[in-house]
């Protein structure tokens, strides 16, 4: 590397002053005002005063220039409701392949107007004008913009079938939990007898989901609830599971290092009260059948719902939450009143 003298750094330095301040020139040399300005410096610190201005306002002009949207482009949509987030007015909807923009795949979108979230349930057929707001390529920070407008539901979700052989089996508060088996983020076999004494939160995941409003919003949930573990009396005695569907994938090495991501910590004493594992491929349809958790292979990917249970000390279901809008603050309550003694 050539290594610049005083002198010729001080030249370098102010030949990239004057192209810059021509360059600003050039952009704002119809505004008046600045005319009036140069033209009434006097002085080294005015002149400097006004290169300043003259370099800050190309500076934003160019970024304004950049943030401007480029196009709105408008597309036929179809899809099936996957799930409702009424916390972030969105749907996760299994989108049929857009013609000319994107395959088919399961994403969440922003429904407008807001109402219309309302008239929809997971199931329902929908029909909608998928609008795509594209920004300045050369802005390398704009994101693009996309939602779904003039919905309409073109075929409601069936009806449950009524309660038989065929019925999918919703855990019951009261009602027993199976002792289910897995193997841990460490390689260790764990059932869920070891957890009797204690209460037990317990979610399903995998960890290669793409949906933040899936699995790592569960993840992001249950994190926050480990994080009052040591500070809050009522969960003295509480546990949490993390449980994927996806074993194949999720090996033990993979769990153990999806776990130290999404506690922010690379503390391994956190499994102590935080554990991640996955059933046998083979156990997994019973445990899916309990859970009421719906899973299918699609694409290299997993289309999934949602189901995340309190479990007491002994054992029994306390609640269950289908889909993503639980609150920490109400699952922390059932935990405490799960520990309470009973009269």
């Amino acid at each position: 590397m050539e290594c610049l003298s005083a002198g010729k750094y001080r030249v370098g330095f102010h030949k990239r002053v004057r192209r810059t301040t021509r360059r600003a020139w050039q952009i704002l040399r119809h505004k008046s005002y600045i005319v009036y300005i140069v033209n009434n410096a006097s002085g080294r610190l005015n002149r400097l005063l006004v290169i300043s201005f003259l370099c800050v306002a190309a500076l934003f002009l160019s970024s304004c220039h950049r943030s401007q949207p480029q196009a709105t482009k408008r597309y036929a949509f179809t899809g099936r409701v996957v799930s409702i987030d009424t916390q972030s007015n969105s749907a996760n909807i299994d989108g049929d392949m857009v013609q000319g923009y994107m395959e088919a795949m399961v994403m969440a979108y922003k429904i407008k107007p807001d109402s219309m979230l309302r008239q929809l349930n997971p199931g329902d057929s929908i029909s909608a004008d998928l609008i795509v707001v594209d920004h300045d390529p050369r802005d390398e920070t704009a994101v693009p913009d996309y939602w779904l407008e003039n919905v309409k539901v073109t075929g409601h979700a069936p009806q449950p079938p009524a309660a038989g052989a065929n019925a999918m089996h919703m855990p019951a508060p009261g009602e027993e939990v199976p002792d289910f088996s897995f193997t841990n983020q460490d390689g260790k076999p764990i059932s869920l007898r070891q957890y009797r004494g204690k209460v037990l939160f317990i979610t399903f995941i995998y960890t290669r989901c793409p949906f933040p409003d899936f699995c790592p919003r569960m993840s992001h949930n249950f994190a926050e609830i480990y994080q009052q573990l040591g500070s809050n009396p009522s969960l003295a005695n509480a546990q949490l599971l993390s449980v994927s569907f996806d074993p194949e994938h999720d090996t033990p090495k993979i769990l153990r290092d999806y776990g130290f991501s999404v506690a922010h910590s690379k503390d391994a004493a956190m499994f102590r009260r935080w554990q991640f594992a996955a059933p046998k491929a083979a156990e997994l349809p019973k445990i899916a059948d309990f859970f009421a958790l719906t899973i299918v292979p699609e694409g290299g990917m997993i289309t999934h719902n949602l189901s995340t249970a309190v479990i007491g000390p002994d054992g029994k279901i306390v609640r269950w939450c289908h889909g993503s809008d639980w609150q920490v603050s109400d699952l922390i309550k059932d935990a405490a009143d799960a520990s309470a003694p009973k009269a």
